[in-house]
C-alpha cells in the first residue's frame, strides 16, 4: 500500500482492519475458549482431533476431508487446532485485502477492491454453511491469480486444504500458464486425489454422486434477484438456511447493480482472468438451465461429484471482480465509491450474521478406543446444538476412527447412500434384526460382511461390547501425502533460501580475501 498521504495509508489500513476482523472476528474467540469447538454445520474443528483413517483420505467416505483434517490432527497435538483455523482465517482474509490494495493505484479505487475481495456474499454463505476452508480457498484465489513467488505459493497451499479449494487453486494457476504454479498445484491436490483413485479401485465405491443430488445442491434463487442475478451477485448457496437475513429481505439486488458497475471495467481486467470468471459462471449456469446434463455428469463420470455443488465455482470469478474494482478509476472517479458501497450493502448485516461461527462446548463420547474402530448403533449421523437447533457433524468421527455412514437426506430425498461398512456393520452389530443380504447387493457390502473391522460396538444404552479386533495401522500412504502438504510451504520458500545461502557464501568469500 505505498504511495499516496500520511491520512489515506492509515484510513486504507484501518479499513482493511475493520474487513477483517468483521468476518472472521467469532474466530478470534477461539483464543480465549480453547477448550470449546468450532462447530457449524459442515464444519467440525475440535482442540485435539484424532488422526483417522478419514483424516488422511482412507475412511468409509470419499475423501473430502483431506488434508484438512490431518493437518488439523498434526497441529492439535502442539496447540489447540481452532487456533490454527483462527489464524488461518485472519490471513486469508487479510491475503486478499492486501492484494486488492496492491493492484489498485488510488485510495478509493483500493478501498473499493479491498471491499469486494473480502465483503462478499459467496465468503458469507458458505461460512454460515461450515465450510471455513472452502471460504479460505475463495479468500486467497486473488493472491494465486496476482502474485507471484513464495506467496502465490503459499496462497496454493492455504487454497488445497480442501478438494474443492486445491481444484480452484489448479484452474486459477492455469489461468496464468507458469509451469512452477501449475506443477506445485497438482501436487497439492494429490493427498485426495491419490485417496479418490485407490479407494475407487478397491472396489469401496465408483467414485460418483447420485443423480438426485444435482438437484438438491443446485443453484437457488434469491429474493427479487432470480438464480441467474443471485450468481452473478455471488451469492445462491443451495441451503437458504446458511443465508444472512439481510440477502431474503432483498439487498442481494445490491449484488446485480455491483456487478453491472464492475462490468464496466471490464476492458481493463486481463484476458485470463475474464476467462477464469467465465468458467466459474459456466458450471452453475449449467446446473441451473441444462439440469439433467449435471445430473448425467455427477452420476456417470468419476469425480464429478464435485460439480454437484455448482455455485460454489462462482468463488472462480472473484480474482477478476477484485481487479475490475481496482480499474474503475479508469471509467469513472466516482465509480470506486459506488462499489465499495454496493458491496458492503449487499451482505449488510454480516457481522452479525456470522456470530453463528462462534465456539461451542460440544460433547464427544468417553470411549476407551484406543485407536480401534467405533461402531456406533443408530446414533444419529448428525447433531444438533443445543442452543439453536442447528445441524452439526458429530464430533466423534474426529475424534476417533468411527465406521461411518455418510447417509445425506435434503429435503426429504437421499441423495448420498450409506457406506458399504457401515451397511454391513448395522447388519451384523445393531439392534435391529439383522436382514438377508440382497442378491443384487454389492461386491463391496459384501466384502465387509466378510470382516468388517469392528472393535468397540456402542449401544444406544451406552453399554460398549468389545470384539476384540486390534486397532488398524494408518495407511501408510496416508501419512507420506500428509507429509508431503506440509513440505510444500518449505518448497515455496525454496528459491528465497537459496538466495539467501549464496549472499551468505558471497559474504564469507569476502571476508576470507586478504
Amino acid at each position: 500500500m505505498s504511495g499516496g498521504s500520511w491520512w489515506s495509508r492509515t484510513a486504507l489500513s484501518a479499513w482493511g482492519v475493520f474487513l477483517i476482523g468483521a468476518l472472521t472476528w467469532p474466530f478470534l474467540l477461539a483464543f480465549t475458549s480453547p477448550g470449546a469447538a468450532l462447530a457449524l454445520r459442515d464444519m467440525m474443528v475440535l482442540p485435539h482431533p484424532a488422526l483417522t483413517h478419514a483424516a488422511v483420505g482412507f475412511g468409509d467416505l470419499p475423501a473430502r476431508s483431506a488434508p484438512q483434517d490431518g493437518v488439523l490432527a498434526v497441529v492439535g497435538k502442539l496447540v489447540p487446532a481452532t487456533w490454527f483455523v483462527a489464524a488461518l482465517m485472519v490471513a486469508g482474509a487479510g491475503a486478499t485485502a492486501w492484494v486488492g490494495a496492491r493492484v489498485a493505484d488510488r485510495p478509493w479505487t483500493r478501498a473499493a477492491a479491498m471491499t469486494v475481495a473480502v465483503w462478499n456474499p459467496f465468503a458469507v454463505e458458505r461460512l454460515l454453511q461450515g465450510q471455513w476452508s472452502l471460504a479460505l480457498a475463495a479468500w486467497l484465489l486473488p493472491a494465486v491469480a496476482l502474485c507471484r513467488g513464495p506467496a502465490q505459493l503459499l496462497a496454493i497451499c492455504g487454497a488445497s486444504l480442501t478438494p474443492t479449494g486445491g481444484l480452484f487453486a489448479l484452474i486459477t494457476s492455469l489461468s496464468t500458464t507458469r509451469r512452477t504454479p501449475i506443477l506445485f498445484s497438482l501436487s497439492a491436490c494429490l493427498p485426495w486425489v491419490i485417496p479418490a483413485v485407490l479407494n475407487a479401485g478397491a472396489g469401496t465405491g465408483p467414485g460418483t454422486a447420485s443423480a438426485a443430488s444435482a438437484a438438491a445442491f443446485a443453484p437457488r434463487a434469491e429474493t427479487f434477484t432470480g438464480t441467474l442475478g443471485a450468481l452473478v451477485g455471488m451469492g445462491g448457496i443451495w441451503n437458504a438456511d446458511a443465508v444472512p437475513a439481510s440477502r431474503s429481505a432483498g439487498f442481494a439486488v445490491a449484488g446485480i447493480v455491483l456487478f453491472v458497475v464492475l462490468c464496466l471495467a471490464w476492458r481493463h481486467v486481463p484476458l485470463r482472468l475474464l476467462a477464469l470468471a467465465a468458467c466459474g459462471f459456466a458450471v452453475p449456469l449449467i446446473s441451473w438451465l441444462l439440469p439433467g446434463a449435471m445430473a448425467w455428469l455427477v452420476a456417470t463420470i468419476p469425480g464429478a461429484g464435485l460439480l454437484r455443488d455448482a455455485q460454489k465455482f462462482v468463488a472462480l470469478a472473484l480474482p477478476a471482480f477484485v481487479v475490475a474494482a481496482a480499474r474503475l478509476d479508469r471509467v469513472d472517479l466516482r465509480l470506486p465509491a459506488v462499489a465499495l458501497l454496493l458491496a458492503v450493502v449487499q451482505v449488510p448485516d454480516a457481522p452479525r450474521a456470522i456470530a453463528a461461527l462462534a465456539p461451542v462446548h460440544v460433547a464427544v463420547p468417553d470411549i476407551d478406543h484406543r485407536g480401534r474402530d467405533v461402531f456406533f448403533d443408530s446414533r444419529p449421523h448428525l447433531l444438533t446444538r443445543p442452543s439453536d437447533g442447528i445441524p452439526i457433524v458429530d464430533p466423534a468421527t474426529k475424534a476417533m476412527n468411527v465406521v461411518e455412514s455418510g447417509e445425506l437426506i435434503v429435503d426429504g430425498v437421499r441423495v448420498d447412500e450409506p457406506s458399504p461398512r457401515w451397511r454391513a456393520a448395522t447388519d451384523i452389530f445393531g439392534t435391529t434384526p439383522r436382514p438377508e443380504l440382497p442378491s443384487d447387493a454389492d461386491f463391496s457390502v459384501q466384502l465387509y460382511y466378510s470382516d468388517p473391522q469392528v472393535a468397540l460396538v456402542v449401544h444406544p444404552d451406552g453399554t460398549v461390547e468389545d470384539t476384540g479386533y486390534p486397532a488398524r495401522a494408518l495407511p501408510r500412504t496416508g501419512i507420506a501425502l500428509l507429509v508431503l502438504w506440509f513440505l510444500l510451504p518449505l518448497f515455496a520458500f525454496a528459491p528465497c533460501l537459496r538466495r539467501a545461502c549464496a549472499v551468505l557464501r558471497a559474504s564469507d568469500r569476502r571476508r576470507c580475501e586478504p
